[in-house]
């Protein structure tokens, strides 16, 4: 699995800080406008994400089978039966793009989709509990966390976490992987639908305070819903912006 050390987390270099600049405490965001930096966005600020034009590329069993990293590239991850591939179907609106399923890890491959012809969604293998062999969790992690290390157009991993059970050490473990590794990400809180949101606070307080234990800033976060489409205006806003810097980032190197 994905264990880390014990450290202490600041925000790594060159990582996106997009979402909300929480210090202390999580706040939930309502699902008609998202602070993000002190400034409220709705979605009609970004167009060209609505409604978005997607289509499969390829299933690869490691990296380096993925396509040319020619484009800025999104994936998403989680545990097991955390809601993943309702979400991807949400962020795109179509029920079909990512297989939903009752039984956990069933995603086995890194599965590439072009959206609007400018950028890879991908949608990765969880992690944490699924009804496979040891060995076969083992080969798993060993794809994602060569892809995660080593696929240079990555420009945003969104992490989710289920917001209806306590923090889980899978999940901060995998966080402080990605902390200490330097990969951009935003922690992504699904199924809010499932519970009051007086519940889904206290969910994010306790993750709050577990992850303090490491880091000295909390990172950015979403709360979402696929089932009501709560916080997906937030997840194309942090795309764009991966995206805008992506692409400011290759300007100055050319420039240079």
């Amino acid at each position: 699995m994905f264990e880390s050390e014990n450290l202490t987390l600041g925000f790594p270099l060159g990582l996106h800080k997009g979402g909300v600049p929480a210090k202390e405490n999580f706040q939930t965001q309502n699902h008609f406008s998202y602070k993000c930096n002190g400034t409220k966005y709705k979605p009609h600020l970004c167009p060209s994400f609505f409604p978005m034009k997607y289509e499969f590329v390829k299933s690869s069993a490691e990296y380096k089978l993925c396509p040319d990293p020619t484009l800025p590239e999104v994936a998403m991850i989680g545990r097991s039966n955390v809601g993943k591939s309702s979400l991807i179907n949400r962020l795109l609106e179509s029920k079909k793009a990512a297989k939903t399923s009752s039984t956990p890890g069933k995603t086995q491959l890194i599965n590439h989709f072009l959206v609007e012809k400018k950028w890879y969604l991908v949608d990765l293998p969880g992690y944490g509990f699924a009804k496979v062999s040891q060995k076969e969790r083992a080969k798993w992690d060993k794809m994602v966390k060569n892809y995660l290390l080593n696929r240079s157009n990555l420009i945003c991993l969104f992490i989710l976490i289920d917001c209806r059970i306590p923090p889980q050490q899978s999940d901060l473990d995998f966080v402080n992987f990605a902390g200490k590794n330097g990969i951009p990400f935003v922690l992504v809180f699904t199924k809010a639908d499932k519970q009051s949101e007086r519940k889904t606070q206290d969910t994010l307080q306790a993750f709050a305070a577990r992850l303090r234990e490491n880091w000295e800033e909390i990172p950015p976060f979403i709360v979402t819903s696929a089932q009501n489409g709560l916080g997906r205006d937030a997840l194309v806003y942090e795309v764009e912006q991966a995206i805008l810097h992506y692409r400011e980032a290759l300007k100055n190197q050319t420039d240079s």
